[in-house]
């Protein structure tokens, strides 16, 4: 008899659970996969970052002036400017003009002539071929380049943090990162436990040698309020040659501010918002000309930072007769009302090359007790008082790391005032 077998598949019964799991799975990565082929290599997105930063930086211009030495200027409209990306300025009404100069103690007229001579002959070396409108101001035009060499794209045209010459005669609470000074070698001369209200040089301008790109050497006047901590306000000014900022060797005009130790606040000339310029002849950054030679013509530059106190606004003034512009008070904490401590003079970035002190120079490159034509120099240093003159300062002290490597001596005479001598080579048989 045969028999029949009669064979019934089973069902196979997948939990709804499982389904749920397998359904998002699917949808997930199709979005991962979607989102990848969108979304570009990080060679493409820096470029994409650089091209948006370059947009924010680089404001249409009136005119465009083509600088002998590279640069372009860019003549923008004053009210077009950087400064007016900040939220604060929206519907700031720009000041044209202070409503107090200090009232000084030394007149740069009665200067012998021979000096008013040099300081009229320098120049930024983009008026050779013209100069900007009324109602704009001169941008030296940031490249891709320019970007590219900085750490990231949100650290450019920023300092370090451990850019503060700390004297000693700071307390040891202050950060001991910033009192360490990594990287960063001083030679100044400074005054400290009063209220100031601004400060003013004449500095003699040279063209110092920078072993390695990512290394500086600067002279300049920082006004400072605050603790030396993460809260420090400081305004500066004076001239710099700096590969890594510019590009090139160059000694160059430069601004720089910050309200927080150089973290997060601030930058060098108008790569931020923050400074107003009013001025159409000169350009923050761009290259100063002729410069100082050793045993020749010594050429310097005068600059004047001072607090309008009716406004709180803090000025800039370059030279006898070139107002260049202001920083609004709200940009700062303890600098909105005054500063603690005035410093003039050098630093370098000394990176070490090949575990040895760098050769990059301070100053002229010459120690100060070479003297006139031979060292760099401060003289008629001076600072604000509350009833806005122009004072001599008391109790300068001076303060440098390794005086084997970079040094500072003061004097005063009846011609110069208070002056210094200030610099040197870096690396030599006794700083290594």
């Amino acid at each position: 008899m045969a028999v029949a077998y009669f064979s019934r598949s089973r069902k196979r019964i997948v939990p709804k659970g499982v389904l749920l799991f397998m359904f998002v799975f699917f949808i997930v990565c199709g979005l991962i996969s979607l989102s990848c082929a969108a979304r570009p290599p990080k060679a493409s997105r820096q470029k994409l970052q650089v091209h948006k930063h370059l947009k924010r930086l680089n404001k249409s211009p009136v005119k465009t002036i083509q600088s002998p030495d590279g640069d372009m200027i860019d003549c923008v409209h004053i009210s077009h400017q950087p400064a007016f990306d900040h939220p604060f300025l929206k519907d700031h009404k720009i000041q044209m003009r202070p409503n107090y100069h200090p009232e000084g103690l030394y007149d740069e007229n009665k200067v012998n002539t021979e000096s008013k001579e040099r300081q009229n002959t320098i120049n930024q070396l983009w008026h050779v071929n013209g100069m900007c409108p009324e109602d704009t101001i001169p941008i030296r035009r940031t490249k891709e380049d320019d970007v590219l060499r900085a750490s990231s794209v949100k650290r450019y045209g920023k300092k370090k943090h451990t850019s503060i010459p700390v004297p000693r005669s700071i307390p040891k609470s202050a950060d001991p990162d910033l009192v360490n000074e990594s990287g960063h070698q001083h030679a100044i001369a400074y005054v400290e436990g009063d209220k100031f209200y601004g400060a003013k040089a004449t500095m003699n301008v040279w063209e110092p040698k920078i072993q390695q790109p990512n290394e500086f050497s600067l002279s300049q006047i920082w006004i400072l309020g605050g603790s030396f901590g993460e809260d420090l306000n400081s305004i500066e000014a004076g001239w710099q040659v700096s590969p890594d900022l510019y590009g090139d060797n160059n000694t160059r005009l430069f601004t720089y501010w910050t309200s927080d130790a150089y973290q997060a606040t601030g930058c060098y000339n108008l790569l931020c918002s923050g400074f107003i310029q009013i001025n159409n002849n000169i350009a923050m950054g761009a290259s100063i000309s002729p410069v100082s030679a050793y045993r020749n013509s010594q050429y310097d530059i005068s600059i004047l930072v001072w607090k309008d106190q009716k406004e709180g606004n803090w000025w800039m003034q370059f030279g006898n007769g070139y107002v260049l512009g202001y920083w609004p008070s709200f940009l700062f904490s303890y600098l909105a009302d005054s500063a603690t401590m005035i410093e003039w003079g050098g630093e370098v970035v000394n990176s070490e090359p090949d575990g040895q002190h760098t050769s990059t120079q301070m100053g002229s490159g010459r120690f100060p007790e070479e003297g006139f034509g031979k060292a760099s120099y401060f003289r008629n240093i001076q600072v604000v008082d509350k009833e806005n003159n122009l004072k001599a300062p008391k109790d300068i002290g001076t303060f440098t790391e390794q005086s084997n490597c970079y040094d500072v001596q003061t004097g005063s005479n009846s011609d110069w005032g208070h002056y210094f001598y200030y610099g040197g080579p870096g690396k030599n048989p006794n700083c290594h």
